[in-house]
């Protein structure tokens, strides 16, 4: 049905048939070559990952609801996890509907949630989260913590240590965040390839997709 691609920093590609989601394609702020969003949807969760291209099918920066192609996009609003609960929130997550797989991408948020923001990301099959810490993005315990709130039936962990990149600050390995959710891990290669929404796990599992 679509593929999941994991291209550093915050960078994820959904593909299906019809289309392709491009999520935080400004990857030049982590020393790597910015991700083409060209006839597919830009999707950012702040506005500093986004390309504004207008070669794009589509821009999504916030909230709000969103239908193209064969995806059904919801913006959330979230506050950033450099920010307090006095800053105006600019981060967003997202929920993403592709068939009958629900998945969301929560960006460098807050580690709280609301009930308002647990119910707008509603019922998740497939969680993509960053997880490398340093007070820039979610560290490995607060990423366990909103997992298991969150409850999916697949976790896949971005923004982690990896000595190719330039990150604004250190980031921790992934290791950390395996240890802490003590969830099966999954080697899905440079793509995790969903067929159907039965063919996801059914008990919580971390889906490693290596960066390509």
């Amino acid at each position: 049905m679509f593929d999941i691609e994991y291209k550093g920093g915050n960078g994820v590609v959904i593909t299906s048939k019809k289309t392709q989601v491009v999520i935080d394609p400004q990857l030049s702020v982590v020393g790597l070559k910015n991700l083409s969003v060209k006839d597919a949807v830009e999707v950012a969760t702040e506005a500093r990952f986004a390309l504004a291209d207008e070669t794009a099918k589509l821009q999504v920066e916030g909230p709000g609801e969103y239908e193209v192609g064969d995806f059904s996009i919801r913006g959330i609003r979230a506050t950033r996890h450099l920010d307090t609960v006095d800053d105006e929130p600019i981060s967003t997550m997202y929920r993403i509907e592709i068939g009958d797989v629900r998945v969301a991408v929560l960006g460098n948020i807050t580690p709280k949630l609301s009930e308002d923001q647990l119910e707008g990301i509603g019922v998740v099959d497939v969680l993509i989260i960053p997880v490398g810490g340093g007070g820039y993005t979610l560290d490995a315990v607060d990423a366990a913590t909103i997992t298991r709130q969150i409850d999916p039936r697949v976790v896949i962990p971005v923004h982690y240590a990896d000595s190719s990149l330039k990150y604004e600050v250190p980031q921790d390995d992934l290791g950390i965040f395996i240890k802490d959710l003590a969830a099966p891990v999954e080697d899905a290669g440079i793509k995790y390839k969903i067929k159907a929404g039965s063919s996801i796990p059914q008990v919580l599992t971390v889906v490693q997709v290596a960066r390509s």
